[in-house]
């Protein structure tokens, strides 16, 4: 049977430690540990482990509400055929989140509904799952908040705040035209991130059209060659795949966009 004083010791130090599961799976740790012959060095590993794989559950659960994506889409859900030009291994690989660590950029690129902000979301979560803090917003969310910091002359302390985070996602990049000023502080928080953190970017533009949204060809052209310098850029292809079940093959502005290109 279990020594009662030496479990009150441990739930005294599992307190002070601030570690509650040390507490709960000691004693029954310790059962198993006496039926199957355990070593005390076999124990202890045990109980720490419990430990760390139930903080480290609570701090990606943490990591993935504060990132504010607006919905939860993992790479496992995500219909590879109905994207077969889209290549599941180098998915796979970006999910390991090897591109973080180098500071390397995501941009994938196709027509409304084709997957984009699914596997967007779904690196973002993987990428919360190994450790790293995650941001998700629109690109006119993001540049929103750009305007606040620097209406409020703090744009350089908020730049600074942002590079701290280890992943940060921009959604929908072209959906609507941005200002010459949103588009400056766009190009602002790509330059501070360049080499130094990563970014994940959405667009439904081909990169050619990227200077129409932000109202100069020049800012467009220096953005883009930041953000492809070190980056891993997917083609996504074909109609909305939320439109599939609705006998619509396209929306119309796709279909004028696609003619125009």
């Amino acid at each position: 049977m279990a020594d009662t004083d030496s479990l009150k010791d441990i739930e005294h130090y599992a307190q002070a430690l601030k570690a509650p599961r040390i507490r709960e799976s000691a004693a029954r740790l310790a059962e198993q540990a006496r039926s199957d012959g355990w070593s005390h060095e076999d124990y202890l590993a045990a109980v720490l482990s419990r430990e760390v794989t139930a903080r480290e559950s609570s701090g990606s659960q943490t990591r993935i509400r504060s990132a504010g994506f607006p919905t939860r889409k993992s790479l496992e859900e995500f219909n590879f055929d109905y994207q077969p030009s889209l290549s599941r291994e180098t998915v796979a690989h970006l999910g390991t989140g090897v591109f973080l660590t180098q500071a390397r950029n995501v941009v994938l690129l196709g027509p409304p509904g084709t997957g984009k902000t699914h596997l967007a979301i779904g690196l973002g979560i993987k990428a919360a799952q190994s450790g790293h803090r995650v941001a998700f917003a629109t690109a006119v969310d993001w540049v929103g908040k750009l305007k606040a910091a620097h209406s409020a002359g703090k744009l350089p302390a908020e730049l600074v705040k942002l590079r701290r985070i280890g992943l940060i996602i921009v959604d929908e990049v072209g959906y609507i035209p941005f200002e010459q000023d949103a588009a400056n502080l766009f190009f602002q928080l790509v330059s501070s991130r360049y080499e130094h953190a990563s970014l994940i970017l959405t667009s439904n533009l081909p990169f050619g059209r990227w200077g129409d949204v932000f109202g100069d060809q020049v800012v467009a052209a220096a953005m883009i060659d930041r953000i492809v310098h070190h980056a891993e850029v997917l083609t996504l292809k074909g109609s909305s795949y939320r439109l599939k079940d609705t006998g619509i093959d396209t929306l119309p502005s796709v279909r004028a966009d696609n003619a125009a290109q």
